[in-house]
């Protein structure tokens, strides 16, 4: 039996069936408000311990006290970094030391260096291009180019090409400043197109050539590595699969790139990974040959005892029969005349 309903009656029972949106709403906030703190909670404490919130500020770099050491690459695709000499007394702060743009440096020059300096300068840019940016297209050297540059002329590194390129190689396996030098990467022989590219784009940088967009930068490391340093400098740019920076502060200023190139490239070289490499560059090893161990007869099934015998000479093969073949036939398949 149907009962009819009075309209007031339908009218609130289609309210009661149909979802209340505040209500869902209210089950959501329930859920997802937790969930916001606790993250929020987590990005706070992650970025307090990076030292983020002071991105904005200087910190007054470290001094170097005696015989303390440069720090090495941590690993491929970085470099080390070097402690601070203390700031020049009484000298003004530079109004770029508090900037966020990016200062290029100035061009680099070896007009007063001998023709043995400006050879050995070029095979070391380009080996410290080749092996570690090879890969990367021509802004990618130029940009680690820019950085070995700027090191030549910063107070903090060595005076000259070679010796910023191979620095710490004389304390042996890992110590050096670019990963190369260390971890036996120039035992590959090097692929002609790809060392002839990276020696243009070390000629070009050495004859004047700036690449701009990197800056100041002494620093570099890939994307697979986070370096402790990365959190104390400032990011010039990104270029490839590198991020450049610089110093904060006095020191990641123009006014502190004032040492002058000091020529006589030393002779150095990387170090060795192994005392007696397997294989080396120009010096391969030599191998003794091979001889067999001689196997006792005794020890020599029956069936094999005959291997590696001459064979017996074969009797000659007996002459063919005479053609059988029908005289209207001898001529078939020569050409018509």
């Amino acid at each position: 039996m149907t009962v009819a309903l009075h309209p007031s009656e339908r009218a609130a029972l289609r309210r009661r069936r149909a979802p209340d949106p505040w209500r869902l709403w209210r089950e959501a906030a329930v859920i997802a408000v937790p969930i916001t703190l606790v993250l929020a909670a987590l990005m706070a404490a992650a970025l307090a311990w990076s030292g983020a919130f002071a991105l904005g500020g200087g910190t007054r770099p470290q001094t170097r006290t005696a015989g303390s050491p440069a720090q090495s690459s941590p690993g491929s695709g970085t470099t080390g970094t070097a402690p601070l000499p203390a700031e020049p007394a009484g000298r003004p702060m530079p109004a770029s030391a508090t900037a966020t743009g990016v200062t290029p440096a100035a061009p680099f020059s070896l007009r007063s260096a001998s023709a043995l300096d400006r050879a050995r300068a070029t095979e070391c840019l380009t080996a410290a291009l080749y092996y570690e940016a090879v890969s990367e297209p021509d802004d990618g050297l130029r940009a680690v180019a820019q950085v070995v540059l700027n090191r030549v002329r910063h107070p903090a590194f060595p005076a000259s090409v070679c010796g910023v390129v191979y620095q710490g190689v004389e304390r042996g396996q890992g110590g050096c400043q670019f990963s190369f030098a260390c971890d036996g990467a120039t035992t590959r022989v090097p692929v002609r197109s790809g060392w002839a590219r990276a020696a243009r784009v070390a000629a070009a940088a050495l004859g004047g050539y700036v690449y701009a967009p990197v800056g100041l930068a002494t620093h570099y490391h890939t994307y697979a590595v986070t370096p402790a340093w990365n959190r104390t400098l400032v990011m010039t740019d990104v270029v490839g699969a590198h991020f450049f920076h610089r110093w904060k502060g006095f020191w990641g200023t123009a006014a502190a790139f004032h040492q002058r190139y000091a020529g006589s490239e030393p002779a150095l070289s990387p170090a060795p990974r192994l005392a007696t490499p397997v294989i080396a560059l120009n010096h391969p090893a030599a191998v003794a040959p091979l001889t067999p161990a001689a196997i006792p007869a005794t020890q020599v099934q029956p069936a094999f005892r005959d291997s590696g015998r001459p064979l017996k000479p074969q009797p000659a093969p007996a002459p063919a029969p005479e053609s059988q073949i029908l005289d209207r036939w001898k001529n078939s398949g020569k050409p018509l005349r």
